[in-house]
């Protein structure tokens, strides 16, 4: 890769500094998806020694790359996301890692075939995290910033991505709680 083209797509994936995720930090800063994904990887990163029979590069890996196109589509929440929202932003993928030297591109497509197809360890334990960031998120952020089909992800979201995962089922169920109890906090009708 010369350095032309490095910075030509370090340029590319800078609109992730940027682009909003739909949630909001715990001090109500609209979040970004540079952010989610880098305390997603800070999550992977923490989590090696727990499970130490995964490649945790890999799934590193996998964290920092999940939304690349996203900084072409921005963000599209889960609950809004369709077939074809999920389609672009594959495309908006294809085209960011086309313009990456051959053996690199090749590298990236192989490991966004993998996460794609959630088959190995490493993709299901990317997945899962992926969603309980989502939901760590949202238990920071103050209540006022959900809309009403939160209080129903946040008791929801997560839980099938995480079986076989024990630390990680013990995880969401800690989440759970923590969710109850804000709701609960917070007085409204919406806690199970």
């Amino acid at each position: 890769m010369d350095t032309k083209q490095f910075l030509i797509f370090l340029g590319k994936i800078e609109k992730l500094k940027s682009n909003t995720r739909h949630s909001y930090t715990a001090d109500g800063t609209h979040e970004v998806v540079a952010s989610h994904t880098w305390r997603l990887a800070v999550m992977a990163m923490l989590l090696e020694r727990e499970f130490p029979a995964l490649d945790m590069d890999k799934v590193i890996r996998m964290c920092l790359i999940h939304d690349w196109g996203e900084a072409v589509t921005g963000d599209i929440p889960s609950f809004d996301k369709t077939k074809e929202h999920e389609d672009i932003e594959t495309q908006a993928v294809e085209g960011l890692i086309r313009t990456l030297p051959k053996e690199l591109y090749q590298d990236m497509a192989v490991l966004f075939e993998e996460m794609d197809a959630l088959e190995t360890p490493e993709a299901r334990f990317y997945k899962a995290l992926d969603k309980l960031e989502a939901v760590i998120s949202h238990n920071e952020s103050d209540i006022s910033t959900w809309i009403p089909i939160e209080y129903d992800l946040q008791m929801t979201a997560a839980t099938e991505e995480v079986k076989g995962f024990p630390f990680l089922e013990q995880l969401r169920e800690q989440m759970k709680q923590d969710t109850k109890e804000k709701i609960a906090k917070a007085g409204t009708q919406h806690a199970d």
